[in-house]
């Protein structure tokens, strides 16, 4: 959500801002903006759409070169997809330009005594308020420089930020600071690049520091100071990025859904590589290790997410009490942090997020942690701030994942999810042969999938006969029951068509009265336990005139008579069935949206990681 760009160094900055804003346009956003300090005025250039519409307009006004600017892709909150909402934002007394992530809780008081003060708005939003206080406060004949500014108006601020800042005055230099919405500085051979992202640093430098909350980084061409928003000095800890420019680029591929589709098998054997123990049938993951003895006295587990990595959390409900024999439940983690939820001795809570910066799953947590629950992060991110505020945790290791509707990181969270079941699994009663037989299964599913892709054309040929259709059901049981709604969801995002998911046997509790003559129902019917009651449902919708679509298992021959159309899966034991059955849902979501001519990558309205409640 929302993506930040800023550069300071010796060449001309537009070009670094303009590709990393491009690098970052997988976030999701409405409007882009660009601010360039020349010869010591601001230049602000701001756009509504794509980045190419600024690009463009840059391109009228003959370009910039100078060599300090920030620049930014806003997703709307407050106030309306317009330029005047469009950041950079100003103050209206000393040229100072920001950027911003997050929200301003409390702006509208700060608004209103900024008013009285005489300042003058422009826009709706709650980042222009904190340019004017920023304005406000800045005194540099009284010793409030630049950076003092940042700091006093960030002791003043309830919510979130992530925010960099430029001067007409202080023209050589660059003000960041962050709390509660990533932001990582790029370190270079006399140059910085600040993002809120790796993949607009990456391919300037692979040398970068992650600011903690309330880390306010001035930046000059010689160097960088971080300290807190009271001033007190702080070390910043230079890391290498682990990811490559090509994990970020499309290759062959049209489109980056498609290509982390296809990617799974990979990025498969990348999470479960050596963390299976075969010859003592133990998983291993150093992630967790030394949290092993409190681990095997977990009485209750709450898994916490949002979308995607909610359905993953659901399939880890069912993993932890089949294979760990422990009472677990899956949450909304909005929910779980504004009710009162009773967190008892023993609990361990897991928080599940591709990114690690999900608002709501990062404030759910902090509220388990509050209530002296034991606290582990499944997220992709390192260094993210899940991943630093859990006691441990276990990244999932699929690479960088651009495309908004994920895809990879859902299968990879479920095989850690599984890994981590097996692995408490093994310390109360399962044995040595049951876990090993379970991690030769585990090691078979990359390959299987290899085999899913396969049926790409096939599969596309299916949903070419139903993408005029604006309802679709998807049904599951047991473990499929969470991907169906997952299927569901992916074909919400990106093709923007009606789909609703929900357990097989509640259709005929109410929703069975929206079935209509050609109506699509996807069924997820992989032999199982709930086989037989499966087959049961789909006549259920065949006898009102709906169209099967089934997902079954190869060989099974039965399921032809009742389904218009199949897909097949491998047999694979059902606790890992969903890293299958996922796969042709995910191709049948992307090739209606392909089909009916939207932007699989860029789906309106929706950004890749919430920081935002």
């Amino acid at each position: 959500m929302c993506g930040i760009v800023a550069y300071i160094g010796g060449k001309a900055a537009q070009s670094y801002l303009l590709e990393g804003l491009k690098r970052l346009e997988y976030r999701g956003y409405d409007s882009a903006g660009l601010a360039v300090l020349e010869g010591g005025k601001l230049n602000v250039v701001k756009a509504v759409g794509r980045v190419a519409n600024l690009e463009d307009k840059i391109e009228d006004m003959g370009g910039f070169r100078g060599t300090i600017g920030i620049a930014h892709t806003r997703w709307a909150t407050h106030g309306g997809v317009t330029e005047f909402n469009a950041h950079p934002h100003t103050d209206d007394r000393n040229g100072i330009a920001i950027i911003h992530n997050g929200i301003i809780e409390n702006y509208a008081a700060l608004k209103t005594y900024l008013e009285e003060k005489g300042h003058k708005f422009q826009s709706q939003t709650d980042t222009e308020v904190l340019a004017m206080l920023i304005g406000e406060l800045y005194a540099p004949q009284e010793g409030v420089d630049l950076e003092a500014a940042v700091q006093a108006a960030l002791r003043e601020v309830t919510g979130a930020y992530a925010i960099a800042v430029i001067c007409e005055k202080e023209p050589d230099v660059l003000v960041v600071a962050r709390k509660g919405s990533p932001l990582m500085v790029g370190v270079g051979a006399g140059e910085y690049v600040v993002a809120s992202d790796a993949s607009a640093i990456v391919s300037h430098t692979t040398q970068a520091f992650v600011l903690d909350d309330y880390n306010v980084v001035k930046i000059t061409r010689t160097g960088f100071r971080t300290s807190t928003i009271h001033n007190v000095p702080v070390t910043s800890k230079i890391m290498q990025l682990e990811l490559e420019l090509q994990e970020i680029e499309l290759g062959g591929f049209s489109h980056f859904m498609q290509k982390e589709i296809f990617e799974q098998p990979k990025a498969l054997s990348n999470c479960i590589r050596g963390r299976l123990n075969m010859d003592e049938g133990r998983i291993h993951l150093g992630g967790v290790g030394n949290f092993s003895k409190e681990l095997s006295k977990i009485k209750n587990i709450v898994l916490t997410a949002q979308g995607t990595a909610l359905h993953a959390a659901m399939i880890g409900e069912y993993l932890f009490e089949d294979l760990a024999k422990v009472s677990s439940v899956a949450e909304y983690a909005s929910e779980f942090r504004y009710r009162n939820p009773i967190v008892e001795e023993n609990t361990l809570v897991i928080a599940v997020s591709q990114s690690g910066e999900t608002a709501d799953t990062l404030a759910a947590l902090q509220e388990a942690k509050e209530r002296g629950a034991l606290a582990l992060g499944v997220v992709n991110v390192v260094g993210s701030s899940i991943a630093r505020e859990t006691d441990a945790g276990v990244y999932l290791r699929v690479g960088p994942e651009i495309g908004v509707a994920s895809t990879k990181a859902f299968t990879g969270q479920v095989a850690v999810l599984s890994m981590l079941a097996m692995y408490m699994g093994r310390k109360r009663f399962m044995s040595a042969d049951q876990c090993r037989d379970l991690m030769k299964d585990m090691e078979r599913v990359p390959g299987l999938i290899e085999r899913i892709c396969e049926q790409d054309a096939r599969i596309k040929k299916i949903t070419e006969k139903y993408t005029h259709r604006e309802n679709w059901l998807f049904l599951g049981r047991g473990y499929n029951y969470p991907t169906a709604l997952e299927g569901a969801l992916k074909l919400k995002e990106i093709s923007y068509i009606h789909a609703e998911g929900m357990p097989a046997a509640e259709m005929k509790h109410g929703p069975i009265a929206l079935i209509n003559d050609g109506m699509p129902a996807v069924f997820i019917a992989n032999r199982g336990r709930q086989y037989e009651k499966v087959m049961s449902n789909i006549q259920e919708v065949r006898s009102r005139g709906g169209h099967v679509i089934a997902v079954a298992t190869e060989g099974d021959k039965e399921i032809t008579k009742y389904a218009e159309d199949v897909m097949y899966i491998p047999d694979i034991p059902e606790c890992l069935s969903p890293m299958l059955a996922v796969v042709p849902l995910q191709l049948m979501a992307y090739h209606a949206a392909v089909l009916r001519g939207h932007d699989v990558d860029k789906p309106r309205n929706l950004a890749k990681s919430v920081t935002v409640e």
